[in-house]
């Protein structure tokens, strides 16, 4: 009978927990969809700068890297004033400077930029695909619409003069897949 009482409890205890937490995850997207906006719209965010944000419960931890040390701390003011975040963790990096990795952002930028299989990306006001550059190694990050472009992409982006390139850019369904509320089952 004690055994029966304590399932039941445990059983009504998770029930009534699932609304909470899908409220949670809920706010947390709203938190998330905010702070992305807020750095989306900050005017010297650019092609060569990269952030990413984890939301949990108010709390947000930016990280990536950007080319100027201004833009950290910018970036950190812009998504404290989102409503819902209560405290925000910067780990954002400023790049070191380089005229070999600024030339080499250009070329990059150029060539997938100028293929004609980028150009709607290339007149956006917020292009996609961003190129992280430090000491010769080359990023791509972002987002496009298939596989068939992130593979492009990082093809333009080859024989350049880096030393190597790292393809992290994801396409639309694998973004939407990872926002989704996960089910319980």
């Amino acid at each position: 009978m004690l055994r029966r009482y304590l399932a039941l409890a445990l059983m009504t205890a998770l029930v009534g927990a699932a609304p909470a937490l899908a409220q949670t995850e809920r706010k947390n997207l709203e938190v998330f969809t905010g702070v992305a906006k807020a750095v989306q719209q900050y005017s010297n965010f650019t092609i060569f700068d990269d952030v990413a944000a984890n939301v949990s419960e108010g709390t947000v931890v930016l990280s990536g890297k950007v080319t100027m040390p201004y833009k950290r701390s910018a970036i950190e003011k812009r998504v404290a004033k989102v409503d819902g975040v209560l405290a925000v963790v910067n780990h954002i990096t400023t790049l070191p400077t380089s005229p070999f990795d600024d030339e080499l952002r250009y070329q990059v930028a150029r060539a997938i930029y100028g293929h004609s299989s980028f150009w709607n990306y290339a007149a956006m006001a917020n292009p996609p695909i961003h190129i992280v550059v430090v000491r010769g190694h080359v990023t791509l990050t972002g987002v496009v619409n298939s596989n068939v472009e992130r593979v492009l992409a990082r093809s333009l982006a080859v024989g350049l003069g880096s030393f190597d390139v790292k393809n992290d850019l994801k396409t639309d369904a694998e973004v939407r897949e990872s926002l989704e509320p996960r089910k319980s089952n």
